[in-house]
């Protein structure tokens, strides 16, 4: 593939805000001057300590740790390599690329397959809308099912992108093949059947969805990356799923349904104080919720909860209304809900209508607009209520025996959730739900105690992060055989750390005296700082330092990239920079010159017996030492 031109990269990171970037992902809340804070989106937390320099262009946690800049945020947010990253950031602000080989960028075959597949299901939406509006058969019969049958407005279907994949499947096929999408990514786009050893022809591009009502999926920074196919009349009888109902996509490389939730891209956009997230069961019930004006609802693809999709939706917003059918699928879902909300630090209440049976989300919110969630705001349930009304429907005329088991399975739920105080404050909470009142709630925390001691497992296992809050397995923009191992860890209080920061921040003033000034010798290279420290003093001496702005063609690992992140990130409170290099100086001299004095003395007190010590040449070479060690140091300025 042809290599990017570091020029491109500078240029990416002059024309693009962190904040924007950074702003798909987390909800950024000013902090003062240039500097934004928000949810850290790398690890759980309910106090901000993530933070950002809209000038600086880096952020850094200080809860987790994790800095770096753009390119290193959206490689450990969307799993991509750097160069993935930094296509993925010029696409998305349209900013052209240039590249070494021929400057044409790569070829259709040659870029990355996941942002083709981005292109592709781009392309493929714009496809499928058009043919829900065409002047056709199929596209009158398609809207009239939207607007009479669904009662949806057709401003909506134009907002999200409705399309039709009509029982021919529309031409998709034919359109992308004409497009020139490559042949691996036609096979992996999920739209389409084809054998693994087929030939791909047009014949042999089957299409999956035909005949049915196609809803964009999009993941929570608004790309889409699959499809969920609503049946209709028009899905043919050979259809291989005609009795399905709805029909999503394939897991791909950029659609996996366990870490997506449908809406959330635009929902995060309207929670906040008094907002929560609302959780719906379906697409359509989130478009419901959408056209009668509630903006914060989403959805999970199937109820099948995940604590991943949790984790995606913490980082915006930490409580969530359950909103599921009230039928027996729903009901199971939304208890299956509770015990990851506890574990994923989530406040969840569960939505019901007072006094009603069955009900229905799409069917309240088409009758009575946001009224009907005025209404099952009024009825909601905390967890261990609603918890009780489905272990122990009938608390009072229950036998002991089935409040004990009902007990047990609260016990198993609570479990989940990781803080004790939650813990206690669920317990306290089992008695009121039950009916028990007579019960005080330290008999049910002694209770709970035997159940862990009998080995009581939590309801909800552990489940795996999403791929996007991963860090990625190839990071460097360098190939992986010319970057060297960097040193296992580094120590904040080194004088290296010291020397670096005042390197970085004060590189115009002090950079070529302190290269001169700093000998090879007295730097400890198994720091990673002294590592950096280095290989920057020398790029100083040599004269091709490129700057403090400049450095990603210096920085070879990713552990480089965020101690160098990280300290750029700093504010130095440092009134005499040049005071704070000479005392850094100081510290590497007499840490690197101290050992062999003592080495020297031992060996002095052992030439009265040793013949073969020379003890006149170390007497020499003390005298020499302890006159560097008393001998001022200073910073001379070099032209």
């Amino acid at each position: 593939m042809p290599r990017l031109k570091e020029s491109c990269k500078q240029d990416l990171k002059l024309r693009i805000n962190i904040v924007d970037v950074i702003s798909r992902v987390a909800t950024p809340r000013r902090a003062g001057g240039n500097r934004f804070k928000a949810l850290c989106p790398f690890h759980q937390e309910k106090t901000p300590s993530f933070h950002f320099d809209s000038a600086k262009g880096f952020y850094k946690c200080f809860g987790c740790g994790k800095s770096g800049d753009i390119f290193s945020f959206v490689q450990e947010t969307e799993g991509l390599s750097f160069t993935e990253s930094v296509e993925a950031l010029a696409q998305r602000f349209n900013v052209p690329l240039e590249y070494e080989e021929g400057g044409g960028g790569p070829s259709r075959e040659e870029r990355s397959l996941r942002q083709e597949l981005f292109d592709l299901h781009e392309f493929a939406t714009e496809h499928l809308h058009q043919a829900f509006k065409a002047n056709s058969d199929h596209g009158a019969w398609m809207r009239d099912y939207w607007v009479k049958k669904r009662r949806f407005a057709p401003e909506l279907a134009e907002e999200f992108k409705i399309g039709l994949a009509d029982p021919a499947g529309s031409g998709l096929a034919a359109a992308l093949m004409r497009k020139k999408f490559s042949e691996n990514a036609l096979r992996q786009c999920g739209l389409f059947f084809i054998y693994e050893d087929q030939l791909l022809t047009l014949q042999t591009l089957r299409p999956r969805f035909r005949g049915r009502l196609m809803i964009p999926i999009r993941d929570h920074q608004g790309r889409v990356v699959a499809f969920t196919a609503r049946q209709t009349d028009l899905t043919p009888q050979d259809d291989p799923a005609h009795e399905a109902k709805y029909v999503n996509s394939p897991e791909t490389p950029i659609f996996s349904k366990s870490n997506l939730l449908f809406n959330l891209d635009r929902a995060r956009a309207h929670v906040g104080e008094g907002k929560p997230f609302v959780m719906v069961e379906g697409q359509l019930d989130a478009l419901r919720c959408w056209s009668v004006g509630l903006k914060t609802a989403i959805a999970p693809q199937g109820t099948s909860i995940t604590e991943g999709q949790l984790i995606l939706m913490r980082r915006y917003h930490s409580e969530l209304e359950c909103f599921f059918d009230s039928d027996n699928a729903g009901q199971k879902a939304a208890l299956r809900l509770l015990p990851l909300a506890l574990k994923t630090g989530i406040e969840v209440r569960f939505l019901t209508l007072a006094g009603a049976g069955k009900v229905d989300p799409d069917l309240l919110f088409l009758e009575k607009g946001l009224a009907g969630y005025d209404e099952v705001k009024r009825g909601a349930f905390g967890g261990m209520q609603f918890m009780r009304r489905y272990v122990l429907p009938d608390a009072r005329n229950a036998t002991a025996e089935r409040t004990q088991a009902a007990v047990r399975e609260i016990y198993s739920v609570i479990a989940a959730a990781d803080s004790e105080l939650l813990r206690r404050r669920l317990l306290g909470e089992i008695a009121p739900a039950l009916g028990a009142l007579q019960v005080t709630p330290d008999v049910f925390e002694r209770d709970f105690a035997q159940f862990l001691a009998r080995g009581g497992r939590p309801a909800a296992q552990s489940a795996p992060p999403p791929p996007a809050l991963t860090p990625s397995s190839s990071t460097s923009s360098l190939p992986s055989s010319a970057a060297p191992s960097a040193p296992a860890a580094d120590d904040p209080t080194a004088p290296e750390r010291d020397l670096l920061l005042v390197l970085l921040h004060f590189d115009v003033a002090l950079g070529k005296t302190l290269a001169a000034a700093c000998p090879h010798e007295w730097i400890d290279d198994r720091l990673l700082s002294g590592v950096l420290l280095n290989r920057f003093l020398a790029e100083i001496l040599h004269g091709d330092w490129p700057g403090r702005d400049h450095l990603d063609p210096l920085l070879e690992t990713d552990a480089e990239r965020a101690l160098v992140a990280s300290i750029l990130f700093e504010t130095p409170l440092i009134d005499d920079p040049a005071k704070v290099a000479l005392e850094g100086l100081r510290r590497l001299r007499d840490r690197s010159l101290a050992p062999r004095l003592r080495q020297i003395d031992t060996l002095l007190a052992q030439a009265s017996s040793d013949n073969s010590i020379d003890a006149i040449a170390l007497l020499k070479e003390r005298s020499e030492l302890q006159r560097q060690l008393r001998s001022p140091l200073a910073l001379t300025a070099v032209a």
